[in-house]
C-alpha cells in the first residue's frame, strides 16, 4: 500500500502506537520509518493536533487506523494532508453485517445503563462495538489487570485490547511522549458484546462489573 503510493526511503508516516503493529511494521518494509503520534482518548483513534504536531519535512503520509468500532476524523486528517501535502491512508476494521451491528449496539446499551465503577465508551459518531471497551482507573487498590483476573475468575471473558504500546516493544522502541496512548494500554479492558450473549450472560458482566466496581473510585 505504501510503496504503491511512492513511499519509501527516507519518508517519514506518522502513524497510532496505540495497537496495530502491523502498521509500523509495514511502514518499516516499505523503507520509511515510523513516527508515532497520541491517540484521540475517546475514540482510540489517532488525534489531528497530534498528527499535525508530528509531521516535518520529511513526513510523506499519515496512516489512520479505525480503532473498536469508532472511526479516525478524517475530515480533519484530510484537512491536514492537502495543507501539508501529505497522503492519507486508512486502516479499516473488518465490518460485521447490519444485523450483528445492532446486535451489539443493544448490547453495548444495555451495559452503559447498568455498569458502575467502569468509564463506559462513548457511542457517538456511529460507533459500531467491534469491542466494547471500558476503562478501569488504577488507584492502588485493584487496577485494570487485578479487575481483569477477578471477572475471568467470575466467567467474564473479557480482554486487554493493547498490552503494550507499539513504541514501547524492543523493535520500534521510541522515546516520545504519548500519555494519551500510554493511559489508554494501562486502563482499557473489552468486555463482551457479541451479539449472540443472551440476557442472563449479560446480566452476569454486568454483577461482576460492578460487585468489583465498588472497590475503585468513581471513574466521573
Amino acid at each position: 500500500m505504501l510503496r504503491a503510493a511512492g513511499v519509501g526511503a527516507g519518508d517519514e508516516v506518522v502513524v497510532s502506537a496505540f495497537g496495530n503493529a502491523e502498521v509500523a511494521e509495514a511502514v518499516i518494509l516499505s523503507g520509511a520509518l515510523p513516527v508515532f503520534a497520541d491517540i484521540d482518548p475517546v475514540t482510540y483513534c489517532v488525534a489531528p493536533d497530534a498528527v499535525d504536531a508530528a509531521i516535518t519535512p520529511r513526513t510523506a503520509a499519515v496512516v489512520a487506523v479505525h480503532r473498536f468500532g469508532r472511526r479516525a476524523d478524517l475530515r480533519r486528517l484530510h484537512a491536514l494532508g492537502q495543507r501539508h501535502g501529505l497522503l492519507v491512508l486508512e486502516h479499516a476494521e473488518s465490518e460485521a453485517p447490519y444485523d450483528e451491528t445492532a446486535r451489539r449496539r443493544e448490547r453495548a446499551g444495555y451495559l452503559d445503563a447498568r455498569l458502575k465503577g467502569v468509564r463506559t465508551p462513548d457511542g457517538g459518531d456511529g460507533h459500531t462495538y467491534q469491542q466494547y471497551v471500558v476503562r478501569v482507573p488504577g488507584n492502588g487498590r485493584p487496577d485494570r489487570d487485578a479487575f481483569a483476573r477477578a471477572l475471568r475468575g467470575k466467567g467474564v471473558d473479557c480482554r486487554v485490547p493493547v498490552k503494550t504500546p507499539v513504541h514501547r516493544l524492543p523493535e520500534f522502541r521510541r522515546y516520545v511522549s504519548l500519555p494519551a496512548t500510554e493511559l489508554a494500554a494501562d486502563e482499557t479492558l473489552a468486555l463482551p458484546v457479541d451479539g449472540s450473549l443472551t440476557k442472563r450472560e449479560m446480566q452476569r458482566i454486568v454483577s461482576a462489573c460492578n460487585a468489583l466496581g465498588g472497590l475503585l473510585q468513581p471513574a466521573f
